[in-house]
């Protein structure tokens, strides 16, 4: 075997030093994306519309809540202050959504409804932006006071340091009542899905 034989890499070896200077890139964006989804930037990662809209259901239970006090950005740079909810795999048995719109023909509603007789609406990762929440709660193994920057209950829902915060590991509110100025979500599944668009039409509340 000649020299030149002898050095040729064996086939199907993997060049290492090259795999790693192309994933190098791709790894780092995923750590970079899991530093930013524990600081909780992406739960608010857009501009609000600068209205509040209606959010209520029958009854909400989920197995981890997180929350602190957050302030929402509408793309004029108005600040709209409110509480964030983070919410792990939630079921609902119903949901209404409403947001009154005004418009050069009048007042708007822009309705969405989901569940109720077609079944129940399930959702994980649900991040809602509220400056209100009306209902009858019950909590298990809740913990007031915390440090918004320690939250661990929800993935991802965490508040800046020294901040007020709370979380608990399951919840159930029944008579769900909120004004909101956003909601994102993982997964939703929305059986019985209903939009309905009309002039001066009811809202959820």
């Amino acid at each position: 075997m000649s020299g030149t034989e002898r050095k040729r890499r064996p086939e199907g070896r993997t060049a290492w030093k090259k795999a790693a200077a192309v994933a190098l890139p791709a790894v780092t964006a995923a750590a970079v994306m899991a530093v930013v989804m524990a600081e909780g930037v992406l739960a608010s990662s857009f501009a609000v519309s600068g209205q509040a809209f209606q959010v209520s259901t029958g009854r909400l239970t989920s197995k981890g809540l997180a929350s602190f006090v957050d302030v929402g950005r509408s793309a004029d740079g108005r600040g709209h202050p409110g509480a964030l909810f983070g919410i792990n795999d939630a079921t609902l048995t119903d949901l209404c959504q409403a947001a009154r719109v005004d418009t050069p023909i009048g007042t708007v509603v822009f309705k969405l409804t989901a569940g109720g007789d077609a079944g129940e609406v399930t959702v994980s990762d649900l991040v809602l932006h509220g400056e209100d929440l009306v209902g009858d709660a019950q909590f298990g193994q809740v913990q007031i006071g915390r440090d918004a920057s320690t939250l661990d209950q929800v993935p991802g829902v965490r508040g800046e340091p020294g901040r007020f915060g709370l979380q608990a590991e399951e919840v159930s509110v029944s008579g769900v009542r909120s004004h909101a100025w956003s909601a994102t979500g993982g997964n939703f599944r929305l059986k019985g899905l209903r939009l309905k668009v009309g002039l001066d039409g009811p809202a959820c509340f």
